[in-house]
């Protein structure tokens, strides 16, 4: 038996659709009370709305300390100290390490690396105070291994899961957890405008994923895997361990 969310409460960045609104949907379906926060304001309030009593939502920008520090005190107003937080905040951007211009490359750093700091920095006293929880931090394949035309992005998501080490040394006598979970291609707006076709057609598993296949693996980490801390949590299709697109011989 996993341990219970009733009544646990959680903060979920980048919520107000994709990957973030189904965590949301998926906490409270498991009992827990969550802030929904997100810069997507009107999107993220018909979620709240839509899950009533159980969640609430509020403006994030994950690049800002006083923002955070706004977020984390309305969340201990309305519904108690924090024992979740799951920063799930991201973007993505495109481009050749030539020709990718600094501006484009350091919003890329601050929302998904510098956010992801900002959160736990933030959070944590508040998590003490509900006698420790867990931190989950959304990394991607590209944490695991390189893309070309993805350096930023890469850059990011590497940087994520070596915080979530140094993170799960720093807070294991809080009883805090702290991992990182690997999506592969997911069905989200992320990868609005690309073949999702094309981006599985090499996995073991042919298929872009669904929003909460990785919410499912959220949910066990947060509540099965109390043994667990430090670690990578891969929800990609099989797409890291090769490809079965065939080649040719090599010697």
């Amino acid at each position: 038996m996993g341990i219970s969310l009733d009544g646990v409460v959680a903060l979920v960045t980048g919520a107000a659709r994709g990957m973030g609104a189904e965590h949301v949907r998926g906490l409270v379906g498991a009992g827990a009370k969550v802030m929904a926060t997100d810069v997507l304001d009107a999107e993220g309030e018909a979620l709240a709305e839509e899950l009533g009593d159980a969640a609430a939502y509020r403006h994030l920008d994950v690049t800002s300390d006083q923002e955070w520090a706004d977020a984390v005190a309305a969340t201990e107003a309305t519904f108690g100290p924090i024992g979740v937080l799951v920063n799930n905040a991201g973007i993505v951007s495109f481009g050749a390490i030539p020709d990718m211009d600094l501006a484009t490359w350091q919003r890329t750093i601050d929302i998904n690396l510098t956010g992801t700091w900002l959160g736990m920095h933030t959070v944590a006293p508040s998590m003490r105070q509900a006698g420790g929880g867990s931190i989950v931090n959304i990394s991607s394949t590209a944490g695991l291994q390189g893309y070309a035309n993805l350096g930023a992005y890469v850059a990011s998501k590497w940087g994520v899961r070596g915080l979530t080490k140094s993170g799960a040394l720093e807070f294991a006598r809080d009883g805090i957890r702290v991992n990182s979970i690997h999506p592969g291609p997911i069905r989200t707006p992320m990868i609005d405008g690309l073949d999702a076709d094309e981006l599985a057609m090499a996995q073991p598993i042919d298929r872009v994923g669904e929003p909460s296949e990785v919410t499912d693996m959220l949910l066990f980490i947060i509540r099965e895997a109390t043994y667990s801390t430090g670690h990578e949590f891969v929800v990609d299709g099989g797409a890291v361990i090769g490809s079965l697109q065939p080649v040719g011989p090599t010697g």
